[in-house]
């Protein structure tokens, strides 16, 4: 039966791979008819590309895809490594080789680099709808708004979250803890996590101990990007040494403070913004993590989906998404090793980040597709999706020190969150 497969998928690949060399000449036939042959190649090889492309979705490893299309990504990733070789290979081959081998070397090494490819991307089909895990759904910012507080809970009693994190600095958090650990009675796998926060709010620590974080209001007051650029700072410089002492006294005050609502339960601990990942923040943080018991650290390293039309992609861009993505991508991987140095736990993977914000519909969907994919890794913690679902905002929370958050609180966005985690 192997070998009937093996010969069957081999004619298969054969015959799509004559279909798409007839479909390469046939285009560079027209169009060299009105543009220079520099040109008409590679667009003629594009299209013999979008041949193979489809064809061997469709048949020759229909197996693996059930007819549909490979992840657009292993089309641009044949088509640059082809079009690569097929220019730096002839300049690489020594005339010493004799005609004979160097065109049976320019033959067959896109032959064998696109089995190759086209293999992989079947393999990647084939975990795709093969469901191996189940991802934990998340919601952020508990304790941010009464409208914030009663989405989360409504989710988590229906059964449509796992964990939520706790803003202890927030304006309504000993409401929504409280509620949450009422909740708990009947829903005893519901987690939290402190959700550790440095760039907006009221301190947790004595503002008068934190000039360099606090304005006048006593609001912390640095942003993402100036913790980011801190971390720049040497070790040994003055205002480093300085900030890091500050610091470490809101965070301490933070976690006493999770530790007032929570007792002697073991911590997890993720960020506002994600600033946990920020390396100032985290070395900060990692230090304290045998002394308070904090077992577990939020990464977002988010794998990107497929499937998603391209006007997604357009909204990512436009909305600096993919930006975030790629900046908490490199902070992850930083992150990661020193995490489990400590001997703290973390997600596997993660999604929220790509489309931050506005997680509903399409984008949601094959986030969770694409972590319910994943193979399990050994000690980590399943994947997580990541949403900020609330009802309409019902306090001014620039009043209370986030009006960074105002905005993002209030647009219409978290009610289709909301509406999203219900439905998922």
């Amino acid at each position: 039966m192997i070998p009937s497969t093996l010969s069957s998928r081999l004619s298969l690949y054969g015959l799509v791979g004559v279909a798409a060399a007839a479909v390469h000449a046939l285009v560079l036939l027209a169009l060299g008819l009105v543009m220079p042959l520099w040109l008409a190649n590679p667009l003629a090889f594009l299209a013999a590309s979008l041949a193979g492309y489809l064809g061997h979705a469709r048949f020759t490893f229909r197996q693996e895809t059930g007819g549909q299309r490979f992840a657009r990504r292993w089309l641009v990733i044949q088509y640059a490594i082809n079009l690569t070789v097929s220019g730096v290979l002839p300049l690489a081959l020594p005339n010493s080789l004799g005609e004979p081998v160097r065109v049976a070397i320019l033959v067959f090494t896109p032959t064998a680099l696109n089995a190759l490819i086209w293999s992989r991307a079947a393999r990647f089909s084939r975990r795709r709808r093969d469901h191996l895990i189940t991802p934990l759904r998340h919601a952020d910012d508990l304790g941010l708004s009464p409208a914030t507080n009663k989405a989360i809970l409504e989710l988590a009693s229906l059964g449509r979250l796992d964990s939520s994190s706790l803003l202890v600095n927030g304006p309504v958090a000993a409401e929504g803890f409280h509620a949450w650990q009422k909740l708990k009675q009947t829903h005893p796998q519901l987690q939290i996590c402190l959700h550790l926060c440095l760039t907006e709010g009221p301190s947790s620590a004595d503002p008068a101990l934190l000039p360099d974080l606090v304005d006048a209001h006593g609001y912390l007051k640095r942003s993402f990007g100036q913790w980011l650029l801190l971390s720049l700072l040497p070790r040994r410089h003055p205002s480093r040494i300085r900030i890091e002492k500050q610091l470490g006294l809101e965070i301490d005050a933070q976690i006493q403070k999770f530790r007032n609502f929570c007792a002697d339960a073991p911590i997890h601990l993720d960020g506002h913004q994600h600033i946990h990942l920020v390396p100032i923040v985290l070395k900060a943080a990692l230090a304290r993590a045998a002394d308070n018991g904090i077992t577990w650290m939020r990464l977002t390293e988010e794998p990107l989906p497929t499937g998603l039309p391209l006007r997604f992609w357009g909204d990512a861009i436009r909305q600096l998404g993919l930006l975030k993505w790629l900046v908490l991508q490199l902070l992850s991987r930083k992150a990661r090793p020193a995490i489990h140095r400590c001997g703290l736990a973390s997600n596997q993977s993660f999604a929220g980040v790509l489309f931050t914000g506005q997680m509903a519909g399409a984008p949601m969907l094959a986030a969770w597709k694409e972590l319910s994919s994943a193979d399990p890794q050994p000690g980590s913690t399943p994947p997580l999706l990541l949403a900020h679902p609330a009802g309409p905002l019902d306090i001014d929370l620039a009043t209370v020190g986030f009006a960074v958050s105002q905005p993002f609180a209030a647009s219409t966005w978290r009610q289709r969150e909301w509406r999203a985690l219900q439905d998922l």
